[in-house]
């Protein structure tokens, strides 16, 4: 009997997973989405729900499967997903919202604090065996601290309120910015202080981003933006690539709008070898 759940991937790690937590009578099946579009549809065949990692469902192939009524995310984004196209045909995208919140939010604090301690610049010291290597002779004078500096949050949804639930007691002030109201028993649980863009991108020592790619937040970070951020910026994304002007970012750097960024994603990924924000790495 074909399977009415498949997991398309290009590995089959979580196969187990699924099977252990579906509902009783479903069936499970892994379908290899390294294969060729053909190789696939021919897989999920009689399949009636896909759950997909990467988030990723090809108009291509979703005209080849008729019988795929779901498609559905192990992450909050679908922006790699045409749900246009898949809504014509029939099929709904449903995401799994915060499914990986707590890791995000800890990888954001991990690229904080790489960016604030010059890991990077250390770990390259260390592995062409120097022992000072291009850090600056007045290093442990410019050496940055996180406590005492203001944190603002662009989104305090799942992941940016994690990030400031992290936060707490590293001594910062939290201000944020978001479309949508926010519980005030929950700003008040993070200590957060709701403020305009504009006054986010001002006082911020730490901006942080963790909206959803859409059209209004596409390239919302740009020359404007980076014109209003101090000197003394540190620059995280660890939401979507494309919610930054890549290259505003670069001149950002190369002109010393901002000290610094850490990247967990890029406007392009994968992206070209020859990419300018390599050679700030």
């Amino acid at each position: 009997m074909a399977a009415s759940v498949a997991y398309l991937s290009p590995n089959g790690d979580l196969l187990e997973s699924f099977q252990a937590n579906a509902p009783e009578g479903a069936e499970v099946k892994w379908v290899d989405s390294s294969q060729s579009i053909e190789d696939q549809a021919k897989d999920l065949e009689g399949v009636a729900a896909v759950v997909v990692t990467p988030s990723v469902y090809p108009v291509e192939l979703a005209r080849l499967t008729p019988s795929v009524r779901l498609v559905q995310t192990v992450s909050a984004g679908t922006d790699m997903i045409d749900k246009q196209t898949l809504g014509e045909l029939g099929i709904r995208v449903a995401n799994n919202g915060g499914g990986n919140a707590i890791a995000v939010a800890e990888h954001t604090i991990t690229l904080l604090v790489s960016v604030f301690r010059k890991m990077q610049l250390q770990y390259n010291s260390v592995k062409a065996g120097e022992w000072m290597g291009n850090i600056r002779t007045d290093w442990f004078s410019q050496a940055h601290e996180i406590a005492g500096k203001t944190v603002g949050i662009v989104g305090l949804g799942r992941i940016g309120s994690r990030v400031a639930r992290r936060l707490q007691g590293w001594e910062c002030e939290i201000i944020y910015y978001d479309e949508v109201a926010i519980d005030p028993e929950l700003e008040a649980e993070l200590k957060a202080t709701r403020v305009s863009m504009d006054e986010l991108l001002q006082s911020s020592d730490i901006i942080t981003l963790h909206v959803p790619l859409n059209r209004s937040t596409t390239k919302l970070i740009s020359d404007r933006e980076f014109d209003l951020m101090k000197p003394s910026a540190v620059f995280i994304n660890a939401c979507r690539g494309p919610v930054v002007d890549e290259a505003a970012l670069i001149r950002a750097i190369e002109e010393k709008k901002i000290m610094a960024a850490g990247l967990d994603v890029l406007e392009e990924e994968p992206t070209s070898p020859d990419n300018a924000l390599f050679a700030f790495v």
